[in-house]
């Protein structure tokens, strides 16, 4: 390029941003990288709409800022001008809105705003990272591809990636996860959470409402809910500690435990399935596994538990009254069904060994089912 065109395409790179100051171009690691930086009168809502990389940090600063970082492959410097001569970043108030767009094309922009107190904001690009932070209302993020990182957000969250992991902190009010693969990892929801993968472990320490959790293959771990909890994997493990209401599991394959709810509906393909602290009704059963269900602690009500293949233990209570059907469709031996109360014994009915009775007075009603294995009532040590 001769100098004169060269000094043409430099004046029309200064001009890519009327209102930020500009860096020369850069090369980084065999690209070249020219970063525009600007700034924006405040507006308590933010609306960023980028085509890679966002950082956002509501609350940190007196005015907007924003650092917006251009890569461009090119066999030279004059080539990365003329295809950066073209993009502008954009920032417009719209009401009170703040609308910042940073350019696409074959220009990769990682967008980086800080900002006073935000009381919303969303955050749009087709594909890059996201991270936010600071945002004293709700916040809504849409990646076509990438990581999502957001903390302190005091209003309702919607995640949105087709492809990455979701790592959340705390959220004030309700949370939407979707990827279309990755892990989901979740400290806090003060709300409601439904958190969906295509592929990938979730995992969520608290939440104040109900849970919803998805994945087509990977684990599933929710820590404590303050609703009812639907858990579908499909396969691996699923184990749920503790839900103020009734927790639906369905499992395609892998273990399910869960520690403490208010009633359990449990369907798995294969796999040992493990409740304890139930207050409530049960239907548990596994097409192939063993269950094991402790009802210390429990106050039950009529509840179902049954298996294709493998052993069914009840641990049961001193101070707990409950009644007894169990059969085991297996009958080579009375064994098949061994029980620790006297008014429990086994005995032959047609080609099934039964064995029913009331345990410390009676009570709700529990139905017990096994094939091809030993059913197990046992006295709570």
């Amino acid at each position: 390029m001769h100098r004169s065109a060269l000094f043409s395409a430099l004046a029309a790179l200064a001009l890519l941003s009327p209102t930020g100051a500009q860096q020369g171009l850069t090369r980084e690691n065999g690209r070249w990288v020219h970063r525009i930086y600007g700034s924006a009168p405040a507006r308590q809502r933010l609306r960023v709409n980028a085509h890679g990389p966002v950082t956002l940090e509501g609350g940190v600063s007196k005015d907007l800022s924003y650092t917006v970082t251009l890569t461009v492959n090119a066999r030279s410097e004059a080539e990365a001008i003329r295809l950066l001569r073209n993009y502008t970043v954009r920032a417009e108030s719209q009401g009170q809105w703040m609308v910042l767009t940073a350019p696409g094309g074959p220009v990769m922009a990682a967008v980086e705003v800080r900002t006073p107190a935000l009381s919303n904001a969303v955050i749009s690009t087709s594909e890059g990272a996201v991270q936010a932070s600071g945002i004293e209302g709700p916040l809504d993020v849409d990646s076509g591809a990438g990581d999502l990182s957001v903390d302190r957000v005091q209003g309702d969250c919607k995640l949105v990636t087709g492809g990455g992991g979701i790592q959340v902190g705390k959220i004030g009010g309700a949370l939407h996860c979707s990827t279309g693969a990755g892990h989901i990892r979740v400290k806090i929801v003060g709300g409601e959470a439904v958190l969906e993968t295509n592929g990938g472990d979730i995992v969520a320490e608290q939440a104040g409402g109900q849970v919803h959790a998805s994945t087509a293959g990977g684990g599933v771990h929710i820590g404590m809910a303050g609703g009812p909890v639907t858990a579908t994997s499909g396969g691996g493990e699923i184990i749920v500690e503790k839900a103020n209401g009734i927790v639906t599991v369905r499992n395609m394959a892998g273990p399910v435990q869960v520690r403490s709810a208010a009633g359990v509906r449990c369907e798995s393909g294969s796999g040992g399935i493990r409740v304890s602290n139930i207050s409530g009704p049960m239907r548990v059963s596994t097409s192939m596994g063993s269950i094991l269900a402790n009802l210390l602690g429990s106050r039950l009500s009529d509840s179902y538990l049954a298996t294709g293949g493998g052993d069914i233990t009840v641990l049961i209570p001193s101070n707990l009254g409950v009644t007894i059907q169990a059969q085991n469709n297996m009958s080579d031996t009375l064994r098949r069904i061994m029980s620790d109360f006297r008014e429990i014994q086994a005995r032959r009915q047609g080609p099934r060994v039964v064995a029913e009775g009331s345990v410390n007075g009676g009570g709700p009603l529990l139905q017990i089912s096994g094939m091809g294995g030993t059913i197990f009532i046992r006295r709570q040590p």
